[in-house]
């Protein structure tokens, strides 16, 4: 019943935007580990998404193992260190790759 639970979750989490690779893009996970992406995927673009000064840009979230890979286009520096500031205050994040583009 708890496999059932946590694929459910998985799915649910994928199509509301959730970020859980899967073994062809990445290394094998178990489907703990694949919740736990989706979750902290989630919450980030949550955060993003709730920040006034983020929530126009696209920046596009990539989880994998607790590692997180921002990609897309800021206008100023300060910016994609915001980012990248509220990708590391998510619990369960161990790395942040910020490849945020500054066009401004």
């Amino acid at each position: 019943m708890k496999k059932l639970l946590e694929a459910s979750l998985v799915t649910a989490l994928t199509l509301l935007g959730g970020c859980a690779s899967t073994a062809a893009d990445g290394p094998q996970r178990s489907a703990g580990q694949a919740v736990d992406d989706a979750a902290i995927g989630t919450k980030l673009k949550a955060a993003l998404a709730a920040d006034p000064d983020l929530s126009a840009f696209k920046i596009n979230v990539d989880t994998t193992q607790g590692a997180v890979r921002l990609k897309g286009e800021v206008k100023t520096l300060a910016l994609r260190r915001k980012a990248e500031d509220l990708a590391r205050r998510i619990e369960g994040v161990k790395s942040v790759d910020n490849q945020l583009v500054i066009t401004g």
